[in-house]
């Protein structure tokens, strides 16, 4: 994860904030983005494939003798070009979409997903992974057995691809930047990944005198669902909170304290000419710090959204290369937006899109990086939630109860199943997430604790409702609850009160001060509450 945040210091003699965004005007539209709907299938011998991809796995690096084409990741100055003129080295063509071979670093879900949106537009996906079975393996055009984190591996495998992105940032940014000024084509750029080091314990003390604790102390690596991360109470427990991260080699930096009411995210694309396009806010909710469900689009007033993408839309401009990159946000009580982290790759919150967006993140980063027009990334349902099917147990116990909720998932209207094939289950590891369509947020969190209902209740999500219906006594009622009948039909959360205008006027004023900020969008009233509410 890319962490930046508008309060975030270095640990150092000095205090500068690393970002300050403020509200800021979306950059002139693009042309009208493109819709990619076209599909290609591969026909190969089982056999071919099985052996091609056995001979692949068996090595950690290539030699002359695999039957890759060989293509050095090279910056074209025309990046809409398209070709079939790459070969393998027995000659044959290697038919395409694009000349360029997209490696990836990394091979895991998203590497995965990445491979199944390539597939579907002719562009071949080679990735670079330490496991014979990972996610992406079965899928992926060529698979290399090799870190991601090893100089001399990086760079053989950089000599067989057109264009060299990523899907997770634990990966060498040195030899990145190595390959760089070769030459090499690496989109993000190595400078988006490569993110600020901070050094002392005297920094960390100057930066909780300045803002106060509790502190947030982050790492600069590996810090990816609620991992990486420490809270120092007081200035006491900075020392055991530094040496819980694995010190300052790491690479360290603190963030004041953010209480917010909600969090947010947005998924923001970048093409190699700098357009840049902002799919819907979503609001993201976390169990134990790792990403348990998405819904889109977020619950938030309009002028929040606008602020959300504003915030989004600088914090991209201001990094370099082309690609899908997630900006996660911080909306306070106050209703301020505040930069939480950045991820230069397609991510977690950005799932839904595969079902619920003309351009799923995947499809939009392959663009991106190859240099075709980004898609459109409007919403093709009106809403959507994606639940992360994370580990209950450890080992066969935890498939079990994994494959029981995906048979009940396969039951409710408008839900797909994306299991990733990791053949070790652990507890709160990502195995799999579930992504429901449908007509309102309301209908779809009934649905899915349809789902979750077997799971125990503290899976099942509290809907909260967003409409009041209110009446001045209980006589009202046989004729107000057919308004909550109704609403019910829909899918839609209510909630029904009986506050009298005339014998508790503090009572009613006191229900409609506060029904915003308890997520109430519209109030039916009956009786005199009809008549006093819009006074």
């Amino acid at each position: 994860m890319l962490q930046l945040s508008s309060n975030a210091v270095f640990l150092s003699s000095t205090t500068e904030s690393v970002f300050a965004f403020r509200p800021y005007h979306l950059l002139s539209p693009p042309s009208t983005p493109l819709s990619f709907s076209v599909y290609f299938f591969s026909m190969a011998t089982a056999a071919d494939d099985y052996h091609r991809k056995l001979h692949l796995r068996r090595s950690s690096s290539f030699s002359s003798k695999l039957s890759n084409p060989i293509l050095a990741c090279r910056a074209s100055g025309d990046s809409n070009e398209t070709t079939s003129s790459v070969r393998n080295d027995d000659g044959s063509s290697v038919h395409g979409l694009s000349e360029m071979i997209v490696g990836v670093l990394g091979g895991g879900q998203l590497g995965r997903m990445l491979c199944l949106a390539a597939s579907k537009m002719a562009i071949k996906v080679m990735v670079l992974d330490p496991s014979e079975n990972c996610p992406a393996s079965a899928l992926a055009y060529d698979h290399m057995v090799g870190s991601f984190d090893d100089s001399a591996t990086v760079q053989e495998f950089a000599k067989r691809c057109g264009v060299l992105t990523v899907e997770i940032e634990h990966v060498d940014v040195a030899t990145l930047e190595k390959l760089e000024q070769q030459g090499v084509d690496c989109e993000p750029r190595a400078s988006t990944i490569r993110i600020i080091q901070i050094d002392d314990l005297e920094g960390a003390k100057r930066a909780g005198n300045l803002f106060g604790y509790p502190l947030m102390i982050k790492s600069k690596r590996l810090a990816y669902d609620g991992r990486g991360n420490a809270v120092a109470k007081s200035e006491v427990e900075l020392s055991s909170a530094i040496a819980a991260l694995g010190g300052f080699e790491r690479g360290l930096y603190v963030e004041k304290w953010a209480p917010f009411v909600k969090e947010l995210a947005v998924i923001v694309a970048r093409g190699r000419d700098n357009s840049i396009l902002c799919y819907p806010v979503v609001e993201t909710i976390h169990k134990e710090n790792i990403c348990h469900i998405v819904k889109a689009p977020a619950d938030v007033p309009w002028k929040i959204r606008k602020l959300a993408n504003d915030v989004a839309c600088k914090a991209i401009s201001s990094l370099e290369g082309a690609g899908v990159f997630a900006v996660e946000l911080f909306l306070t009580g106050d209703g301020q937006i505040l930069l939480n982290e950045v991820a230069p790759r397609p991510h977690n919150s950005g799932h839904h899109t595969i079902e619920s967006c003309n351009t799923s993140q995947f499809e939009q980063h392959l663009r991106a990086v190859v240099g075709l027009p980004l898609g459109d990334p409007s919403m093709k349902t009106p809403a959507a939630i994606m639940y992360n099917l994370l580990g209950e147990d450890e080992g066969e116990s935890g498939f079990k109860m994994a494959h029981q909720l995906i048979a009940r998932a396969l039951e409710i209207p408008g839900a797909t199943v994306h299991w990733y094939d990791k053949p070790e289950m652990r507890r709160q590891r990502k195995m799999g997430h579930i992504t429901l369509v449908g007509p309102s947020i309301g209908v779809l969190e009934a649905r899915l604790n349809s789902m979750l209902k077997e799971e125990g209740s503290e899976n099942q999500i509290e809907v909260a409702p967003c409409v009041g219906i209110i009446m001045g006594s209980d006589s009202d009622l046989p004729v107000m609850k057919d308004a909550a009948r109704i609403l019910d039909i829909f899918g839609v959360s209510s909630e029904v009160r009986i506050v009298s205008a005339h014998r508790t006027p503090d009572l009613i004023f006191s229900y409609a001060s506060s029904a915003r900020s308890r997520g109430i969008q519209v109030i039916i009233a009956g009786a005199g509450g009809a008549a006093h509410l819009p006074g």
